[in-house]
């Protein structure tokens, strides 16, 4: 047979069938695929994940699984993780959530999201330690709706995560939240129902914990970010600008709130500032900085003070602008491009002690964040992985009360990522090995770039189960979220499409 003669025939039927056979392979793999992402209409959160417990002993309940099941021995309900029931509150605040026709700053008028007729909602204000109590009555919001306290560290039961730590609120319902400010700062509250929609349509606000002993500022201001669809950039509701009268030598501190998806930077144009606090945690030994922008994370938060000069002064982020100065000369402060040096606050400020030891740590975590092809609740795509893993496949991280915990968060997904765990605030050890040397870098809002690597730890000290995701929310709802879940502690609360409960 010659070299151009065509096969037998006998030999093109075996390469028919080998391809079939191939073919028959693929789609047995891909349905495989297909049929294990799927999960259950209605699951709880305790069946979420793959139980990694970062070297501690491994906590098997009666009938296996994670072990934190309403079977588990001497199992600690989510919903008993609360604030003296007996204390009457020192602060109370009642917020209406509706669904209704909103006039945008540019007079764009939207459908969107109110609380007591406004967004952003009314800020709430406390001074720490008082007993902060916020009924929030849903009236029209049809997916039901819930309030997440974004860094305050609450007990369990009020960190208002829908199919977690509660069902959420539905039209006409309502829901009580109750805890103790105990740690001052600047901090945010917003919806953790279907929260991708609801908080870039509105339900959000600022949440301000004063400390016990006044701190000397003549003005305390919130500046509260947020980019409605189909606008640009607001400050406290409000596109471009907003004046403060702030006579010459006022000492003002400004706190910047970043509710959007996506980081932002902010800066002082004719003023020397310090760089107070970072997502509610003082920062120790701040020094005066000029020239510099502050990196805020998406949900981050940074508390900037200002001398306020004769000729006013402005903190500045892109598209928007708070205006310090006296009278109305405020509006005529000077205005000015971003620095291109950031402000790093691995070095900034000065050391001081942690109060616990992180080179001895009793579980050791890894949070690889990567993307791949794949199967998301049956949904064909490209989705965010954690460790390699997707879906109902990612770690779901075990600690036990008063452990300290660290966790080697890396990225390699091709964008940045705004970590954020529920419960806890996390110190940073170390950025693509750099050691942190000034100020403890506190923190429950992590940027994390593409290749980059950061060390952080923590004291499981906080029992419950807590989310743990990036507030990319969209990244959220993409799978780029897990658990850090509390030996002993269970939840009643379920979530899937037959729940009524959907967090991201």
């Amino acid at each position: 047979m010659s070299p151009d003669s065509p096969p037998p025939k006998r030999l093109r039927r075996l390469a028919r069938l080998i391809g079939l056979l191939v073919a028959a392979t693929l789609v047995v793999a891909v349905g495989a695929a297909w049929w294990s992402s799927l999960r259950p209409d209605v699951y709880s959160a305790m069946a979420m994940g793959v139980a990694d417990p970062g070297g501690g002993p491994v906590v098997v309940g009666p009938t296996g699984g994670h072990g934190h099941g309403p079977d588990a021995a001497s199992a600690v309900d989510v919903t008993t993780l609360i604030a003296d029931p007996g204390r009457a509150a020192d602060v109370r605040v009642e917020l209406v959530a509706r669904a209704e026709r909103v006039t945008l700053p540019d007079g764009e008028q939207v459908d969107a999201f109110t609380l007591n007729g406004t967004t952003p909602g009314p800020a709430i204000r406390a001074r720490q330690g008082e007993l902060v109590e916020v009924v929030l009555r849903n009236e029209s919001v049809p997916d039901g709706t819930t309030l997440h306290w974004h860094g305050v560290d609450v007990p369990a039961a009020m960190d208002g995560v829908a199919g977690v730590t509660q069902d959420a609120v539905p039209p006409g319902g309502a829901f009580t939240y109750r805890f103790v400010a105990e740690d001052a700062g600047s901090y945010w509250y917003h919806a953790h129902q279907v929260s991708h929609a609801q908080v870039l349509g509105g339900l959000f606000g600022a949440l301000v914990i004063e400390p016990g002993e006044p701190v000397e500022h003549d003005i305390d201001a919130v500046a509260l970010f947020h980019t409605y669809p189909g606008t640009s950039r607001t400050i406290d509701g409000t596109s471009g600008d907003i004046a403060v009268d702030a006579p010459a030598g006022t000492l003002a501190r400004v706190r910047v709130v970043n509710t959007d998806s996506a980081p932002t930077v902010v800066w002082v144009t004719g003023a020397a500032f310090r760089l107070l606090s970072i997502d509610g945690t003082d920062v120790h030994g701040p020094t005066e900085v000029t020239d510099r922008k502050v990196a805020v994370t998406a949900g981050g938060r940074v508390d900037l003070e200002v001398r306020v000069p004769a000729e006013g002064a402005r903190v500045q982020a892109p598209g928007v602008s708070l205006a310090l100065g006296p009278g109305r000369s405020a509006a005529d402060a000077p205005v000015g491009t971003a620095p291109a040096e950031v402000l790093d606050p691995l070095g900034y400020g000065s050391a001081a002690p942690l109060g616990f030891d992180p080179a001895q740590p009793d579980r050791a975590f890894a949070y690889d964040i990567g993307r791949l092809p794949g199967f998301l609740n049956g949904r064909p795509g490209v989705w965010w992985t954690i460790n390699g893993r997707m879906g109902g496949d990612v770690p779901a991280y075990h600690v036990a009360e008063g452990d300290v915990v660290t966790m080697r968060i890396t990225n390699g997904s091709g964008e940045v990522h705004p970590m954020h765990l529920h419960g806890h605030h996390v110190v940073v050890l170390s950025r693509d090995g750099a050691p942190a040397t000034g100020s403890p870098w506190w923190v429950d809002s992590l940027d994390v770039g593409h290749g980059e690597t950061f060390e952080v730890a923590f004291v499981a000290d906080n029992p419950g189960i807590w989310m743990d995701h990036c507030h990319t929310l969209p990244h959220a709802v993409e799978g780029l979220m897990t658990h850090v879940m509390y030996e002993g502690v269970t939840t009643p609360f379920m979530l899937g499409s037959g729940s009524g409960n959907e967090p991201e």
